[in-house]
């Protein structure tokens, strides 16, 4: 199948998500995903209200973390910071499970929490991708936490925040789109640096790779594609 830079720019949300980050690499960051008209931008909760600002009015969806990126904040904070992102302008939450809950088996716990935040986000227009944390999980856990999502309302379920052990890997993009019906989008985020990544998570059923070489990404597609060669 033949594909465009704009398919591979549509299959990215831009993250700037790194504690170093100043407000100059923000701004950049948006420069970023305004040129290549990226799925998203996903930058720190801190960084919404100016994120927000570079984006409006462009086909770039406004996107943050939400109890990033361990997992460990009491629900009704990650709670609050959902409505704050919302009232600032996110139309997308990218939250992360209580990673010490799923492990312990306290599904209850875990599917509630999604729940909250994934209705709160769907009042008001956004969608939610659900961070499983993937390296933390066995592989039954993992797709139990994927069906956890599903059952309360997440629009993705998502590999990795990037700071864990170990990021997205082919395996678990599978495991993942066969965990949840087509309803349920899949995400791949953690260590995707190349255009052949991308297209590896594209084929294994990934509808988005969370990146920060987005530069680099599609320099690589745009080159492929005037050399006739960028193909699923």
């Amino acid at each position: 199948m033949k594909l465009t830079p704009n398919d591979i720019a549509r299959m990215l949300d831009h993250s700037t998500l790194q504690p170093f980050l100043t407000e100059a690499d923000i701004r950049h960051g948006a420069e970023v995903a305004l040129k290549y008209h990226t799925a998203s931008m996903c930058a720190r909760p801190c960084d919404v209200p100016l994120m927000a600002e570079l984006l409006r009015g462009s086909d770039v969806k406004v996107c943050t973390v939400i109890g990033f990126p361990h997992g460990a904040h009491q629900t009704q904070i990650k709670v609050a910071e959902a409505a704050l992102a919302l009232d600032e302008g996110c139309e997308e939450l990218d939250m992360v499970i209580n990673i010490g809950r799923m492990l312990a088996g306290d599904e209850a716990y875990v599917r509630e929490e999604i729940r909250r935040i994934v209705e709160l986000a769907h009042a008001r227009g956004a969608i939610v991708k659900v961070i499983i944390e993937t390296c933390y999980l066995s592989d039954a856990q993992k797709k139990r936490a994927c069906e956890l999502s599903k059952e309360a309302g997440a629009d993705f379920v998502k590999t990795s925040t990037g700071y864990g052990t170990k990021g997205c890997t082919i395996e678990d993009l599978k495991l993942m789109r066969a965990a949840v019906s087509p309803a349920v989008r899949v995400k791949g985020s953690g260590g995707i640096r190349d255009l052949d990544t991308v297209l590896a998570a594209r084929a294994a059923g990934a509808s988005r790779c969370g990146v920060s070489a987005t530069e680099k990404i599609m320099a690589e597609a745009e080159a492929r594609y005037a050399e006739g060669k960028l193909e699923a």
